[in-house]
């Protein structure tokens, strides 16, 4: 086990030393098959007898070596396949004339990601010599039109990973990195509250959490209202507000600081976190802002735009010169949703979002792309737009 371990070390060592610098260098890994295959040429006791067959493997390269019982070991004779590189001009795709590099191209195959390989002692006239064979998958040393195809692709080592192996691998006595697959290919963790589909790339919150990390605890209990499991909230009836939807409401509460038709937008005068902002427009009998079509966005950018220019948006508690709206993005059911649970048929998301940067998953009204949506991380400290419905007035004041 010691010695297969050392012969996979030592591949991807001098597989990060190659130069130029290779930018899809893929890591090696070994392969019990690929082993027995070697062996069963190896056991042959010639070199240049046709490889065996493989039902798994669509093309295996092959690297040998004869030598003396007992002059060499494994990683010698690996280390000797490398030093055929000196006669390897990367540039014109070849070897030097009148010399043989076909081993260290193989050895430096960037896509050949698995490797096994044996040795035997063999009998020779009066000698004792011993056959070391390699096989490497994917194989390499490839012609196209009588050209000989480059091992690698030249540049900063882990640029040209594929979306497989997008991870990068690299050691202390590494030179450049190696592709490799990544251990989370979500980049992404549930913490101790939830399971990583890696699949999917979504989060199964354990019961009492949801968000799309399992980041928000649930202990609400809705008197007036209907609970909301993925947004962890309560939806208010109308005329009651607060966290639990116990608080009886009477509108108006305060002159609307934008009246778009039916509907009263106020901008808050503090900052908090997205779910704080949630929780203070709903204890006034709103919800966060939503924003349905060009009509009303327009009107919105306007407005914060003028108080922009007028310097009337500076907070100092605030993070940023942006404004949430009640729109979050929503793992369940794989999209962003209002926090009234209607699906999104209109938005105005800035060029190049959402990107899901630092994990966005609320929204808000963006100052540097002219009040556009962005994605940010629910706990930033922003600003935020109440809306009310002044068309439940009477229903309201029904209720007196």
């Amino acid at each position: 086990m010691k010695e297969l371990s050392q012969i996979v070390a030592q591949h991807n060592r001098l597989r990060s030393w190659v130069k130029p610098m290779a930018a899809n260098m893929q890591k090696m890994e070994w392969n019990e098959e690929l082993a027995l295959l070697a062996k069963e040429r190896a056991t042959s006791c010639h070199a240049n007898i046709p490889p065996p067959d493989s039902q798994r493997f669509h093309h295996i390269g092959w690297n040998t070596r004869t030598a003396p019982h007992g002059a060499t070991s494994f990683p010698e004779v690996i280390h000797s396949w490398f030093e055929e590189g000196q006669d390897y001009i990367y540039l014109a795709g070849q070897c030097r004339e009148n010399t043989t590099c076909q081993h260290y191209k193989q050895l430096v195959w960037a896509s050949s990601s698995h490797v096994g390989c044996a040795s035997q002692e063999c009998p020779r006239e009066d000698d004792l010599w011993e056959l070391f064979v390699c096989a490497y998958s994917p194989g390499g040393n490839w012609e196209v039109n009588g050209l000989s195809v480059v091992p690698y692709r030249a540049g900063s080592s882990c640029s040209l990973c594929t979306s497989s192996t997008s991870g990068c691998f690299r050691l202390w006595d590494h030179v450049g990195g190696l592709c490799e697959t990544p251990r989370n290919p979500c980049r992404m963790t549930c913490g101790q509250r939830g399971h990583l589909n890696v699949s999917s790339c979504k989060c199964q919150c354990v019961p009492g959490f949801t968000g799309r990390f399992c980041q928000v605890r649930c202990s609400v209990g809705c008197v007036h209202g209907r609970y909301r499991e993925e947004g962890c909230s309560c939806q208010c009836d109308i005329g009651y507000g607060g966290a639990e939807c116990a608080e009886k409401l009477h509108f108006p509460f305060h002159s609307c600081d934008v009246r778009i038709e039916e509907d009263c937008f106020m901008v808050s005068a503090e900052s908090d976190t997205f779910y704080g902002a949630k929780s203070l427009c709903q204890e006034q009998g709103g919800i966060l802002a939503q924003i349905h079509n060009q009509k009303v966005q327009d009107i919105l950018a306007f407005y914060l735009s003028r108080l922009e220019t007028n310097n009337e948006v500076t907070n100092l508690e605030s993070e940023t010169r942006n404004f949430w709206i009640g729109l979050t993005y929503k793992p369940l059911k794989d999209s962003f949703r209002w926090d009234t649970g209607e699906i999104l048929l209109f938005s105005s998301f800035a060029f190049g979002q959402p990107d899901n940067q630092g994990f966005g998953n609320c929204v808000e009204l963006q100052a540097s792309s002219a009040f556009n949506w962005n994605d940010q991380r629910c706990k930033t400290h922003n600003r935020y737009i109440c809306q009310y419905a002044p068309r439940h007035v009477s229903l309201w004041d029904g209720g007196r």
